[in-house]
């Protein structure tokens, strides 16, 4: 119904957003990602312009919308929402403990206790995201990666790891060259799989 709201932000507070459209009041849920995303300037004389990306969630007994800043984030609620038992409030209170990227991340590292640190989200309620959305993350970036056999090609096990790390850098949006030539210099023998992907994205944030 909804794909974005842009208006004057007039109220503010931790899971809560109120955006003016022309005279209306929209009040949305929001993450703590998005949260600390907004604007610095919440004066109320003049309440800044943002725009959020949104999902109206329609059950018998209530009707909430909720806003992000991001449509990396929308796209990250609405594919937790598919998750047997994670509802909205589950999904955005995972959003709210990491970003998108390191949600992304957690899931094809099976981070179980990174995911489990949400509000509510227990152990069993983490393996089971990482089950049934490892492969629709990895479908999205084109799969796992098939390694060509050479000289420098890495043991079974550190390569099945840099694999995951490449993986990991694609999901995120980075293309399968730009993965490899970030971890090319890495001791993958031994580094462990999150300092890898930690390690490849300082190489490609930098200017």
């Amino acid at each position: 119904m909804f794909y974005y709201l842009c208006g004057k932000l007039t109220h503010l507070e931790p899971g809560v957003a109120v955006i003016d459209c022309g005279g209306v009041g929209y009040k949305l849920s929001i993450s703590g990602t998005t949260y600390d995303a907004m604007p610095p300037n919440r004066s109320v004389s003049e309440p800044p312009i943002v725009k959020l990306y949104t999902h109206l969630s329609v059950r018998e007994d209530d009707i909430e919308l909720f806003g992000f800043m991001k449509q990396t984030e929308l796209a990250t609620f609405k594919l937790l929402l598919t998750v047997s038992g994670v509802g909205p409030k589950a999904a955005l209170s995972i959003l709210s403990s990491m970003t998108p990227e390191k949600f992304a991340i957690a899931v094809c590292t099976d981070d179980k206790k990174t995911i489990a640190k949400a509000n509510g989200i227990g152990p069993k309620t983490a393996a089971r995201v990482i089950l049934e959305l490892k492969d629709k993350l990895m479908k999205e970036s084109d799969g796992k990666l098939e390694m060509t056999a050479s000289p420098s090609t890495p043991a079974t096990g550190e390569r099945s790891a840099l694999s995951e790390a490449i993986d990991a850098l694609i999901v995120l949006g980075y293309s399968r060259a730009e993965a490899m030539t970030a971890l090319k210099d890495i001791d993958v023998s031994k580094t462990e799989l999150q300092e890898m992907i930690r390690l490849a994205l300082k190489k490609l944030m930098r200017p």
